[in-house]
């Protein structure tokens, strides 16, 4: 696993830790946590597209 590879994990488990606490909370989560869910999606979706993009270009080359 690569570097990126592994930063796409991180993205992820700290996604999923700050959803899981929201759910065990009996209010809905701040602002702040909804903000931090979302723009770690964004990031996780820039991450995989940097990934397959790198694929792409490792394949082209192959070619």
């Amino acid at each position: 696993m690569n570097k990126i590879e592994i930063f796409l994990d991180r993205l992820k488990a700290e996604q999923r830790r700050l959803i899981v606490v929201s759910s065990e909370a009996d209010v809905l989560p701040t602002n702040n946590t909804l903000t931090k869910i979302s723009e770690l999606e964004n990031c996780i979706a820039a991450v995989e597209l940097a990934i397959q993009e790198g694929k792409n270009n490792k394949s082209e080359k192959t070619k």
